[in-house]
């Protein structure tokens, strides 16, 4: 489902408005140059990974229709289904959730070790130029300050999304957003506001 109007973060979340910038900027910027984005987090904020993923991954808050040129290439090879795919299709922001893949997850917290769960999957899938999403509500969740090490092993930028204090995430990342809250519901409830502006903020800019 698509809106005109785009999600902005309340009031609450003013002192993060030159992060929540940045972040933008620079996910442009990683789209622009052919990256993609991964995501992670663990309890709430695997679901809120997922929800980004979604956003960026269809039309959020605008249609994303194909060109004349790509429903031709469609076309081409999809016989019947030409019109289904050509009229439905929408363009995608690559993203990947990395708490979605059940199977590699399992096998890699029996094979190796559980807190290696996104920071395997950082190394298989991440390149540079990309950027990893690291959400933790406390800064300190063990697996994904691995993957956001990783991240950077990888030349990867990390965008953090966390608390008041950042925790230990904020040394790792490139652009922190630390809610100013220390309660986990609140800070969840804060986060939601923030990410659908960047979602929408970045699909503005190549979908407008």
């Amino acid at each position: 489902m698509t809106s005109d109007k785009q999600p902005t973060p309340n009031s609450r979340l003013a002192g993060c408005d030159a992060q929540v910038a940045q972040a933008i900027a620079a996910l442009i910027t990683c789209y622009e140059r052919e990256g993609k984005l991964l995501v992670c987090g663990n309890g709430g904020s695997a679901a809120d990974a997922e929800h980004i993923v979604g956003e960026m991954m269809k039309g959020f808050c605008l249609p994303r229709r194909l060109s004349d040129t790509d429903k031709a290439e469609l076309a081409s090879v999809a016989g019947d289904d030409a019109e289904l795919l050509g009229t439905k299709l929408q363009y995608g922001l690559a993203a990947l959730s990395l708490v979605s893949h059940s199977a590699l997850i399992t096998a890699t917290a029996n094979d190796q070790d559980g807190k290696l769960i996104f920071a395997q999957q950082v190394w298989g899938l991440g390149q540079a130029g990309d950027i990893l999403l690291a959400i933790s509500t406390s800064g300190n969740s063990q697996n994904v300050l691995l993957a956001a090490k990783t991240a950077r092993a990888k030349n990867m930028l990390v965008i953090g999304l966390t608390g008041a204090t950042g925790g230990k995430l904020a040394g790792l990342c490139d652009i922190t957003i630390n809610v100013p809250s220390d309660n986990v519901a609140q800070i969840q409830e804060m986060h939601l506001p923030i990410y659908h502006h960047i979602c929408a903020s970045v699909e503005a800019h190549f979908f407008a």
